[in-house]
């Protein structure tokens, strides 16, 4: 498509995509559907992977950072007494290990060990770094190098059903947790091997998947009702609910558009705020300072 016949839109999408595409391929689907000059998304998904992404258009672009830091949720399904390469079913299976009979009452022991902050050590097959090279294509030449272990946080992990070699698990989580990692270390903990055999995102920061659209449902519209396409997307600030909100006077909002702290009645003590100006357009990212003014930080393009 000529960039000439793009269009500015801004909004957040939550797309369910689907498995067997990778997140970027999913985004530049969306964006070429959408004519849009800009868009990204907000933390990969695996391609086996299905389930929540957001995909974040034009001004909405600026708060796709503060998303890629939300907490995640997940459905995992979790089948016991495989190991592959990879941790999912598209690796190469390394080995297999006899699978103990076990009793609800059990798995449910063996995953609060789990519970709160934990440790791990990144799988090979990830997208971190050693030594400027993605560890996935080290992994992919035969190589393994030491990765050192990093804190995570298990807020919920909860067991939906069982059957002999399955476990189907619905995990809430911190940034930067492994699930892949997570099912097998619950399958070494039972005694037993592990592997990812299908993972699904339900949630992500102040968003469910209640609202996700399928890609199928937006090539529908694309083709027959393309005006529901911008129906379909939530305004920028939807993705920064959990903070709390400062409204600006007229002369106040002059101030903070041209970069400068300001004073504002009964303001949070600290942290980030959402930044509006009287007539509630949103303005944009702001934070407090030590000494209570608001300093504005990332601020939306003003119509």
């Amino acid at each position: 498509m000529a960039r000439t016949n793009r269009r500015s839109v801004s909004g957040i999408l939550l797309l369910d995509k689907p498995s067997g595409m990778t997140s970027n391929a999913a985004l530049q689907k969306v964006k070429w559907l959408y004519k849009a000059r800009k868009a990204g998304h907000t933390g990969s998904l695996d391609p086996l992977a299905t389930g929540l992404l957001p995909i974040c258009f034009g001004e909405a672009t600026k708060i796709s950072g503060f998303l890629l830091d939300a907490d995640k949720r997940y459905q995992v399904t979790v089948a016991l007494g495989t190991v592959t390469a990879t941790g999912d079913s598209e690796g190469e299976v390394l080995e297999q290990l006899p699978v103990p009979q076990l009793e609800r009452s059990l798995v449910e022991a063996v995953l609060e060990r789990f519970l709160g902050d934990i440790e791990q050590i990144p799988p090979m097959y990830s997208a971190l770094k050693h030594k400027g090279e993605r560890l996935y294509k080290l992994a992919r030449q035969g190589l393994e190098v030491e990765r050192p272990p990093r804190p995570v946080t298990i807020y919920e992990l909860r067991l939906l059903a069982l059957s002999e070699s399955v476990l189907e698990l619905d995990v809430r989580c911190s940034k930067g947790t492994y699930v892949r990692t997570l099912a097998e270390d619950i399958g070494r903990a039972l005694g037993t091997g592990a592997h990812v055999s299908a993972l699904r995102r339900t949630g992500l920061g102040p968003f469910d998947a209640e609202r996700m659209l399928t890609l199928d449902t937006l090539i529908e519209w694309a083709e027959s009702v393309p005006e529901r396409l911008d129906d379909a997307l939530l305004p920028v600030d939807a993705g920064l609910q959990q903070w709390p909100e400062v409204t600006l006077a007229p002369d106040v909002a002059y101030y903070v558009r041209q970069g400068q702290p300001v004073w504002v009645p009964h303001a949070p003590g600290e942290g980030w705020v959402r930044v509006y100006d009287a007539e509630r357009g949103f303005v944009g990212m702001g934070v407090v300072l030590d000494d209570g003014r608001i300093a504005p930080k990332r601020l939306l393009a003003q119509n």
